[in-house]
């Protein structure tokens, strides 16, 4: 599954994460993994499809938490993860990410990259990309291989 998401202007995002909130129930993958420069709106998008969720909790940016929990609508846990700041795929083990992956339960992930060794297969992949006019493409990718 490749498809793509026009988030023309701040004001589309509560349809942008409506679309992202279905890709993700229909991709049946638990772990997203957000790509994006610094400044491409990881953060904001999360907060937003939170929202479609039906979270009600504060989202924020687990920037030197590492993860943050919120409850979903259906009192669900989801996992918010963030690891520009971890140094090795060992650190995010170490605060136990192999178990909240396997979890089943739905776990968000900023700068994946970082710690590609430990996300399962399949994973939903959002790669968030700035345009001229500063419009982002949300470009969604199942990723079926290590």
């Amino acid at each position: 599954m490749v498809s793509s998401i026009a988030l023309p202007t701040l004001a589309e995002l509560p349809t942008a994460a409506a679309q992202l909130r279905a890709a993700i129930a229909d991709a049946g993958c638990p772990v997203v993994a957000f790509e994006g420069e610094m400044g491409a709106g990881k953060t904001t998008l999360i907060r937003a499809l939170c929202a479609a969720l039906g979270v009600a909790d504060d989202v924020s940016s687990p920037t030197f938490a590492l993860i943050n929990e919120y409850r979903d609508g259906r009192d669900q846990p989801v996992y918010h993860f963030d690891f520009y700041r971890i140094d090795s795929p060992d650190e995010a083990a170490r605060i136990g990410g192999s178990e909240y992956f396997d979890s089943g339960y739905l776990c968000l992930v900023e700068w994946p990259a970082r710690v590609a060794a430990l996300l399962p297969v399949p994973r939903l992949e959002v790669h968030l990309t700035v345009q001229p006019d500063e419009s982002r493409v949300i470009e969604l990718i199942i990723n079926n291989s290590y």
